[in-house]
């Protein structure tokens, strides 16, 4: 058995997503467009006799779990119980993507956990299978382990590659607190039921735009920030008003558009180049923000020598 394994996963931003009405068990279909970018979690996984976590970082920890309630525990046991493997892990986690923050973090210790385990083991599971143990932890799951640039529909999970030239470059400024996903949705649904005139339909069938699958394909920012957009943004503007400001701000200092990450509070300003994204991050961090450089699309998760 191999001693040690180092895999790292991505964050990810929603370039595009487009939500549906909630269904009978309460879950809104969508459909997404993500992007995976240079902000990592890192996971070590080494033997031990049961499944044990230890989570250390340079964002906020306070809520992440350090029990079966941690999506990378559950990860490394699920794959335990579908390979009949006896043994346990201890895994190290060192996050970078922040908690409850719309850039899938949790999902990419799942998944870092999935490939980690997999390779601790020997358990030779298949990229297929890793999937689709991915999708019954979580709906970014998948993507965390596919990286690179995808469309998802149903919950999010059912993945087909977006063909992506190029480099987008992002900068994002972070909350010292998160967000709860389920909040998000629950005011989306009120907004929605004001149906005042400028509150737009709720899609049938949501569906990515071809405009942003265009965008991508050709790599070209400009048109991606005219096409992009998060039907989530006034449920989390309505829950944090401040970050009307700093949406406002990063325009200011000429940001080709800004979205909420998922279901925020993560703001990720595009640019228009690496240049204009340091200098977009030297002025949101000069008015007091967090402000991060970061680019896409990159590799999902992986195992790095060590």
């Amino acid at each position: 058995m191999t001693e040690r394994v180092h895999v790292r996963a991505p964050g990810k931003v929603n370039v595009f997503f487009q939500v549906g009405a909630p269904g009978a068990d309460g879950y809104h279909e969508v459909a997404s467009a993500y992007q995976a970018v240079s902000l990592y979690e890192d996971l070590w996984a080494t033997p031990d006799d049961d499944v044990t976590i230890e989570v250390t970082g340079s964002v906020g920890l306070a809520g992440v779990p350090l029990d079966d309630r941690n999506l990378a525990v559950r990860a490394a046991r699920l794959l335990a119980a579908e390979a009949g493997y006896a043994g346990g892990v201890h895994l190290h986690v060192h996050k970078t993507v922040p908690v409850a923050g719309g850039m899938g973090g949790g999902s990419a210790d799942a998944a870092a956990a999935l490939v980690a385990c997999d390779a601790l083991w020997g358990t030779g599971l298949s990229t297929g299978e890793l999937l689709r143990l991915g999708s019954e932890l979580g709906a970014d799951v998948p993507f965390a382990l596919m990286g690179g640039t995808a469309v998802g529909t149903g919950r999010g999970d059912q993945l087909s590659p977006a063909l992506a030239r190029g480099r987008f470059d992002w900068v994002l400024v972070v909350s010292e607190e998160g967000m709860s996903t389920p909040a998000v949705y629950a005011e989306l649904d009120e907004y929605r039921a004001g149906a005042a005139p400028h509150i737009p339909p709720t899609p049938v069938r949501p569906t990515v735009q071809p405009a942003v699958l265009q965008a991508i394909r050709q790599g070209d920012a400009r048109m991606l920030a005219a096409a992009s957009d998060n039907d989530l943004t006034p449920a989390v503007l309505r829950l944090r008003p401040a970050l009307d400001d700093l949406i406002d701000l990063g325009l200011r200092e000429e940001a080709m558009t800004a979205l909420v990450s998922g279901s925020g509070p993560t703001v990720a300003f595009l640019t228009d180049g690496e240049q204009s994204a340091l200098e977009l991050q030297v002025a949101l961090s000069a008015a007091g923000y967090e402000a991060l450089h970061v680019h896409g699309p990159v590799p999902g998760a992986r195992v790095l020598p060590e």
